[in-house]
Order: C-alpha cells, then structure tokens, then sequence
C-alpha cells in the first residue's frame, strides 16, 4: 500500500493488489499509449490529464474505461488491464479503478464531453509539461507511471 496527500490536501491510498478496500470503484481512469505516445485529454479548467470518470448505469468498469477514453479523445482502446485501485479520502470518499491500455485508433469525433479532445505526449513531453492537471503531478501518479513503466514490454506500445 501506497499512501501519500494528494494536492487538494486529501489523503490517498493507492494499492497494487485488487480488492484491497472496502469502498468498490465507481470511477476509472486510464493510461494508455498510441504509437510510443501516451494519450492525454485537454481539459478546459484543469489542464492535460489521462482520460476517465464516472461509471454509468449497469456498465462495468472496463466498459467506463472504454466509454470515457471514447468521449474525452475519440479514441478506442484496446488490450485493457487494470494495474491499481486508489482511495481517495475526501469529504465524500470515493475509489477509482485505474487501467492501462492500448490505443487502436483514434476518431475524429467532433463532440468531446467535456473536453477539448484527444492530445499525445511524448515520455519526456508528459514528464516536462507545465500544463498538466492537478493530480498528473501527485506522488499517486509517479508511483502509478514507474509501475507501468517496470512492465511497459506488455503495456503500452
């Protein structure tokens, strides 16, 4: 377990090992990469951050993943794995699945919710850019990168 204070202040636990808290995850967010580049979404008020959100109706959490990478960058993935669960302890606590894919093609769709669409990022471009959201820059992400980073010859190409 991995425990670190996220930005805003809340204290985060993250964990490797599935299952590993009471509070199922009722939201997703997913690392993917599109041809050796890591798939972000621009939004409007926070900056660039991996794409993801809330789960809907019956749906499970790898179709959330799928729905959400869709709507904030018109890309389709594929090849996905969950890699952590985080819990977030806030003042209404939530967890979040976090997933590593692949991207197959992106769309060019011309909606994005909520979103200005899909950005790629370079290895060096995400860790040197000043336009990163909040919770891009937290301990929790670093700790979450250098996982995927130890396993990156089955993820991620």
């Amino acid at each position: 377990m991995f425990t670190f204070t996220d930005l805003n202040g809340n204290g985060v636990e993250l964990s490797f090992k599935k299952n590993a808290f009471n509070m199922a995850p009722k939201h997703v967010l997913v690392l993917a990469k599109y041809h050796e580049q890591w798939l972000l979404t621009d939004h409007p008020k926070r900056g660039l951050e991996f794409p993801g959100g809330k789960v809907e109706g019956e749906e499970t959490l790898e179709q959330a993943a799928e729905r959400e990478v869709y709507e904030e960058t018109g890309a389709i993935i594929h090849e996905i794995e969950w890699l952590a669960t985080y819990y977030v302890h806030d003042e209404c606590p939530f967890s979040k699945a976090v997933y590593v894919a692949n991207v197959l093609k992106i769309d060019d769709i011309q909606r994005k919710f909520e979103t200005n669409g899909a950005v790629l990022l370079s290895d060096e471009e995400l860790h040197n850019s000043d336009r990163l959201s909040f919770y891009m820059k937290d301990a929790g992400m670093k700790k979450m990168l250098e996982k995927v980073s130890e396993r990156e010859d089955k993820w991620l190409r």
